[in-house]
């Protein structure tokens, strides 16, 4: 039951930051989803350095793991709206922002990883 709390409350936050963040960030002028982009990469980036650090040594108990990777990054996070995006841009035939923005999301979301994990290595 402590697991089930744990990944809720987290969760619920990375949830309310992401739709605090689409809110301010999301361009609906332009349609480009800048605010989704940056949780995605923040996020992929976050989650590098909470499975690094629980990697490393036991940094994180698995309960702040769980609360912080499943729960907060999660929420934070999200496919289901990134693809939902790349929808709209190929709906309205713009290939150009749709070929943008899926490369650049997985290009630089595993290069966030990645780099986020050497980084807690080197520490």
């Amino acid at each position: 039951m402590k697991q089930l709390l744990l990944v809720f409350i987290g969760g619920g936050s990375g949830s309310v930051l992401r739709y605090l963040l689409g809110k301010w960030l999301n361009n609906i002028e332009t349609g480009i989803p800048y605010g989704t982009f940056l949780a995605n990469i923040s996020g992929s980036f976050f989650i590098g350095i909470i499975l690094g650090l629980a990697a490393k040594n036991q940094s994180l108990s698995p309960h702040s793991t769980l609360l912080l990777a499943s729960g907060f990054c999660g929420g934070f996070t999200t496919f289901s709206t990134f693809v939902y995006e790349n929808h709209v841009f190929l709906k309205a035939g713009d290939y150009l922002h749709f070929f943008i923005y899926l490369s650049l999301s997985i290009i630089i979301g595993f290069i966030a990883v990645f780099s986020a994990m050497y980084l807690v290595k080197q520490i």
